[in-house]
């Protein structure tokens, strides 16, 4: 540990006050709880809320792993895990079942968290009525008053209008019936894992300065019409050219050597331990 900085990075007012805005977001899941985003050591936009939560939540005995769109290897995620480690020492890794607190960008792991686990996931724009409604306290009276039906046009616009509803990422989902929010920029692939998961979910915001969060065994349910189904990305028919995995999300590349396109699993530790299994 550098011993320049206080553990963590930052100062225990400040933890402390990012706790109590985090028990405040477990006890109302969805709901946006507002927080004084501090500043740290890497732009806003580059995942300043996540780190925070990550900051206030990690103590000596805790196993971190970061990831950035399912890779342990990016940019983003090896300076993550190289700050904190500069400022607490923590033990890191790169296997999901051995770490205690993950922190993700754009992705929930493949393997089902387990209730002594705490998924942080970084979130650039947190308010889900953002594209109907531009006005923030517009926004905070349609949450009290639990007006979504913008959202549910939007939707229908959607379908109407290409015959299938056409967000990828940022898919709207309702917590526990009563607040529409954001799940982050993860796939709609990912959205069912935060249904009665056995683990915590913290999504934080450093640009927008909130927290919300969905404790274990949440009801989160997508949004959909009763006559058309939410439905996640389909992969059928395609398989990793690594592990030969069916069932997990999967990126689409371009091989250089054949000039085909190619599918790989997006989890990239989860396609090695596939891989190590098959050894």
């Amino acid at each position: 540990m550098n011993k320049d900085y206080n553990f963590a990075f930052l100062d225990e007012g400040s933890k402390r006050e990012i706790r109590r805005s985090i028990l405040k977001a477990v006890a109302i899941p969805g709901y946006q709880v507002p927080f004084g985003s501090r500043e740290l050591p890497i732009g806003r936009g580059w995942g300043t809320g996540g780190l925070q939560l990550t900051l206030s939540l990690i103590g000596p005995d805790d196993i971190l792993k970061v990831i950035d769109q399912g890779s342990d290897e990016s940019v983003n995620a090896v300076s993550i895990r190289k700050f904190v480690t500069m400022c607490t020492d923590v033990a890191t890794t790169a296997k999901t079942g051995e770490a205690t607190l993950i922190q993700t960008r754009h992705r929930v792991p493949e393997v089902p968290l387990r209730d002594d686990q705490i998924l942080v996931l970084q979130v650039p724009l947190p308010e889900p009525l953002r594209l109907v409604e531009p006005r923030e306290e517009v926004t905070k009276m349609m949450h009290a008053e639990k007006d979504y039906a913008p959202v549910w046009l939007l939707l229908y616009e959607s379908l109407i209008r290409y015959k299938k509803i056409t967000l990828a990422a940022d898919y709207p989902v309702m917590a526990e019936d009563r607040y529409v929010m954001n799940p982050s920029p993860i796939p709609k692939f990912d959205n069912p894992k935060l249904h009665d998961a056995e683990c915590l979910y913290l999504f934080g915001a450093g640009r927008e300065k909130k927290i919300y969060a969905v404790p274990p065994h949440t009801k989160v349910v997508s949004l959909a019409f009763d006559d058309v189904p939410f439905e996640r990305e389909s992969f059928k028919g395609k398989r990793c050219r690594l592990c030969g995995s069916t069932d997990t999300y999967l990126d689409e590349l371009f091989d250089a050597d054949t000039g085909a396109r190619v599918w790989q699993c997006s989890d990239t530790a989860y396609c090695k331990e596939v891989r190590a299994r098959c050894v």
